[in-house]
C-alpha cells in the first residue's frame, strides 16, 4: 500500500474516488448516473482547484482519498492570515478500514495545511468519522451559520 500526494496525471484516479465518495456517503444505488455538471465541475475542480488531495493506493487501486480545499479571506485578528481550509472527501474502501490509512491520509493533509499558513481547518463529518477527527484534534464549532440556495 502507498499513501501519496495525487498529481494532475492522476485525474481519472481523482473522479472515480470522488464518485465513489459521493455514491457512498449519499447512500446511493450502484447504477446511479450523476449529472453532467457534478462531473464537469469536480473534473475542473481537481484540474485548477486549489487544494490537494491524497490518494491511498493498492497497486493500481485507489482504497482511500482525503481532499483539503484552500479558502482565502479578508484577515481578521484571529485569522490574520486570511488562510483557511475544508477538509473533505475523506474515504477509506471497506475492507481497509480501521487500519489507520484515513488518520494518514488527514494528517498529511493538516500538516501541509499548517505549513502553507491556514488557521482554521474545518470539516462536516458523518457519524462514522467523527470519532478520527476528534482523535486528531478537531472539536464541535457552534459559531458558524449558513445559507444555502434551495
Amino acid at each position: 500500500m502507498d499513501i501519496r500526494i495525487a498529481t494532475s496525471d492522476d485525474i481519472e484516479l481523482l473522479m472515480s474516488s470522488r464518485l465513489e465518495v459521493l455514491r457512498v456517503v449519499n447512500d446511493l444505488d450502484p447504477a446511479y448516473e450523476y449529472s453532467d455538471e457534478i462531473i464537469e465541475n469536480s473534473r475542473e475542480y481537481f484540474k485548477n482547484g486549489d487544494h490537494t488531495t491524497v490518494l491511498a493506493m493498492d497497486g493500481e487501486r485507489v482504497i482511500g482519498c482525503a481532499t483539503i480545499c484552500y479558502i482565502y479571506m479578508m484577515p481578521t485578528f484571529s485569522h490574520p492570515t486570511g488562510k483557511r481550509a475544508h477538509l473533505m472527501n475523506v474515504y477509506t474502501m471497506k475492507e481497509w478500514q480501521r487500519q489507520g490509512i484515513a488518520k494518514k491520509m488527514v494528517s498529511m493533509l493538516i500538516d501541509e495545511a499548517w505549513a502553507r499558513g491556514v488557521t482554521e481547518i474545518s470539516l462536516d463529518a458523518t457519524e462514522a468519522g467523527r470519532h478520527l477527527y476528534k482523535k486528531l484534534g478537531f472539536v464541535d464549532s457552534k459559531e458558524g451559520m449558513v445559507l444555502t440556495r434551495g
